[in-house]
């Protein structure tokens, strides 16, 4: 046996629990309008996730360590961290049921916030889930994707993604000069265009017609119109606003995330006009302790592209990667700002290419 595995210990082991006060919040937030009378306690959520978090993370600051490669072995294949992934699921929807018997009696901006934030962060969980090969956790992946209606995200993530990435062809990679509000129309729609080419070729070089039985994203929107529907006959017709509402706050999440995982970046092309391979300088990362642990680090974006198979708990720091000056709760919010974005991160890409603009990924108007 490896002494520096047999004695090593995540310290981080406890803390990992914490990504399920997510889900939880909206608990917290009915038990407070409940005691309060007020409907000002579904705001308990959003200020949570967009401040609360945010200003922690500033407090408790980086975590740059990574586990010994003697000790991957045993994380990756402990259940404990696959449990905590798969509670996230069960909470997740009490959570969506919860908001939606409060809108019927309590409708509002912060009900609408409350579940797209969850189900937002969701995605998240989705994302760790559907890169494994089990095929139980790829199931789950699109059960927690269903709520947003953003199933076919397990088929472009996946396929499409993880191959374009840092590439002006990725529609989920953005742009040096693009503003977020120009990235959403164009992610939104990309995405779906290019899960659809991907499943559609995936069952016409198999004989079959696109339209086929184990079409993953016909199947997965199927899985969303079954649950708006059950949700729907449970609560009645005024929640379907909600629904959609809430649902395209959970992919807003999500691409505002990916906007910033990107931005800029360009992978190269080599002597044969191809990409170069991906590496640790293809993805924006940051250390911060308290939103990895909220994210299953998916603040470690550069080593996920490049080992994604590797578990939450095993994902390293890279020194050659470029860091975000503040984590993932706090750039999105300034993503939603595009002039104080683009003084924040336009430097830092231009700093990062040594002053080059022409080894960046640059917007340039017109047709994507």
């Amino acid at each position: 046996m490896d002494v520096t595995a047999a004695v090593w210990r995540d310290p981080k082991r406890p803390l990992w629990p914490l990504a399920l006060v997510v889900p939880a919040l909206p608990f917290a937030a009915l038990l407070l309008a409940t005691a309060t009378g007020s409907s000002w306690a579904w705001w308990l959520t959003p200020v949570v996730i967009l401040g609360v978090i945010p200003a922690v993370d500033v407090l408790i600051g980086d975590d740059h360590a990574n586990p010994p490669d003697e000790a991957v072995p045993a994380l990756q294949a402990s259940p404990y961290y696959r449990w905590i992934t798969y509670l996230f699921l069960p909470a997740q929807y009490a959570a969506l049921v919860v908001t939606c018997a409060a809108w019927r009696t309590h409708p509002g901006a912060g009900l609408v916030l409350t579940a797209g934030l969850v189900n937002g962060i969701a995605i998240n969980t989705a994302h760790e889930l559907g890169h494994k090969r089990e095929s139980a956790e790829r199931r789950l992946s699109r059960i927690a994707l269903a709520p947003t209606g953003y199933g076919h995200f397990f088929v472009e993530h996946n396929r499409g993604h993880h191959v374009r990435v840092a590439t002006p062809e990725d529609p989920a990679s953005s742009r040096l000069g693009e503003s977020f509000w120009q990235f959403w129309p164009r992610t939104v729609a990309g995405s779906l265009r290019s899960a659809w080419h991907l499943e559609t070729s995936r069952h016409r070089l198999r004989g079959r017609s696109p339209w086929h039985p184990r079409n993953d994203v016909l199947t997965s929107w199927a899985m969303t119109v079954i649950l708006f529907a059950a949700l729907t006959v449970a609560f009645g017709p005024v929640v379907l606003p909600f629904l959609v509402l809430q649902a395209v706050v959970g992919f807003t999440v999500l691409e505002a995330v990916n906007y910033l995982e990107h931005y800029g970046l360009l992978r190269q092309r080599n002597a044969a006009g191809r990409y170069e391979k991906v590496d640790p300088r293809h993805s924006w990362n940051s250390d911060r302790l308290t939103t990895n642990v909220f994210l299953f680090q998916l603040q470690r974006h550069s080593d996920h592209h490049a080992n994604p198979l590797r578990r939450y708990q095993t994902l390293r720091s890279f020194d050659v990667s470029p860091q975000l000056p503040a984590g993932y709760a706090t750039m999105l919010l300034l993503a939603l700002f595009p002039p104080l974005w683009r003084r924040v991160m336009d430097r830092r890409v231009l700093a990062h290419y040594g002053g080059d603009l022409t080894l960046a990924n640059v917007h340039r108007p017109g047709p994507a």
